[in-house]
């Protein structure tokens, strides 16, 4: 039997951003944020996020966080603590509950 459609969208994932280092300004100074990403055919990857950021989250400055379709050179990115580039990088594969930190090592003086 062919499933019926949108029986293949995946469920909503719930996440946690944080940023630091500066970064929290370009967001109205929140430190953290409680996101519900909603379900999609494919499963949600950081690439798909950062763009959901830009469009959702982000109120100044888009050119400090992110560069082409990644964050900025000087942007630290954790994934459940442990860096990204370790996980994927863009293309990591979001879980629910997954806690995702953004944070700044550029500073101006």
């Amino acid at each position: 039997m062919l499933p019926a459609c949108g029986d293949n969208m995946a469920a909503p994932v719930r996440i946690i951003l944080e940023f630091g280092g500066g970064a929290e300004l370009l967001f109205d100074g929140m430190k953290k944020h409680h996101v519900t990403l909603a379900g999609q055919e494919q499963p949600w990857d950081i690439k798909q996020l950062l763009v959901w950021i830009q469009r959702n989250l982000l109120k100044e400055r888009p050119e400090l966080f992110v560069q082409g379709d990644s964050v900025r050179p000087g942007i630290l990115v954790l994934i459940n603590d442990a860096d990204w580039e370790l996980m994927g990088e863009l293309e990591y594969q979001l879980q629910d509950q997954d806690n995702i930190v953004f944070i700044s090592t550029l500073h101006g003086g």
